[in-house]
């Protein structure tokens, strides 16, 4: 995996984890997210990693149209590379998550690579009160939950973006989600680059310590050797953490408000860019820069604007 000099920083805008009683900072709206967007791509974000939420409740909301009054504004008004999510909420069914990618081709498309355990609950010692319902319902219920990523599940996702040439974000939680990468790989599903996001820090999946970054770094490169461009990102307070140690590994960084809604200790980040000027600010300290947002189209060869369905 060569290092370009440059660093492709993502910014997760919103996200399905977090709910709006934790937080007056989440954005909800379209409006709101748009907002979110260009501020984080002003800050110096390449990726935009979005997601779309009902604007009254604040629930994840998987469909096109949700999408479509965000997604167009936002391309137009921040330049960056827009990438829509096909893991949406881990209480939907594959077939509901896909669907804006595959009507409105994006550049870039998050892909969960397994299933696994998903544990949110244990936020709830640190919120008691909630503006909605559905907020306590969405961390408890996660006790029970496996968020399925099935291989039939991954290869109906790849089957029906392919036509729109959208490529993927792997979103890889544990070691054993680099092999299930490495089997489609094998299939001729995907080509390279392989843009993985190694996720740490969430419960069900790998932890956040340094070694467990080491080993998601070491697995990957005898897997893929130079055909993948390597990102973490680290839940809550391991974000800026996490961050640094994969750049000083060769590695890029994804941060925002759908990770972790910090921006120090006990300090509620007032926005994603905040976090991505803090992602620079390690940058700085190691002698990068971070890659425009066409650098990191030539660098995960990515279609360009002029195909997307938005």
């Amino acid at each position: 995996m060569a290092r370009t000099g440059k660093v492709i920083l993502t910014s997760a805008l919103t996200g399905a984890i977090h709910t709006p009683s934790m937080s007056p900072h989440l954005p909800v709206t379209p409006e709101e997210i748009i907002e979110e967007g260009v501020r984080a791509a002003e800050a110096g974000a390449a990726i935009l990693h979005v997601h779309a939420r009902n604007p009254k409740t604040g629930q994840p909301d998987q469909s096109v149209e949700g999408f479509a009054k965000i997604l167009p504004e936002l391309s137009r008004r921040s330049g960056a590379v827009i990438n829509i999510t096909t893991g949406g909420s881990p209480f939907m069914t594959v077939a509901e998550r896909v669907e804006p990618a595959r009507h409105l081709r994006p550049e870039l498309a998050s892909l969960n690579m397994g299933s696994f355990n998903f544990g949110l609950f244990p936020m709830l010692k640190r919120y008691h009160e909630f503006t909605h319902q559905w907020e306590r319902e969405h961390l408890e219920s996660s006790r029970n939950l496996v968020f399925r990523n099935t291989f039939a599940d991954i290869e109906q996702v790849l089957t029906l973006c392919a036509p729109g040439g959208t490529r993927f974000e792997f979103e890889c939680y544990d070691v054993g989600h680099l092999y299930n990468l490495k089997h489609f790989v094998d299939r001729g599903f995907v080509r390279p680059p392989f843009f993985i996001q190694s996720v740490f820090g969430l419960l069900g999946g790998i932890g956040a310590h340094h070694e467990d970054i080491a080993t998601m770094r070491r697995t990957a490169e005898r897997l893929f050797g130079n055909d993948y461009v390597w990102s973490v990102l680290g839940a809550g307070a391991a974000q800026m953490r996490i961050g640094a140690m994969a750049v000083a590994m060769g590695g890029h960084i994804r941060v925002g408000l759908e990770d972790s809604l910090w921006a120090g200790p006990g300090k509620l980040a007032t926005s994603s860019a905040e976090q991505v000027r803090l992602a620079r600010s390690i940058l700085k300290g190691l002698g990068l820069e971070a890659a425009t947002p066409d650098e990191a189209r030539a660098m995960l060869k990515l279609k360009g604007t002029s195909d997307v369905g938005f």
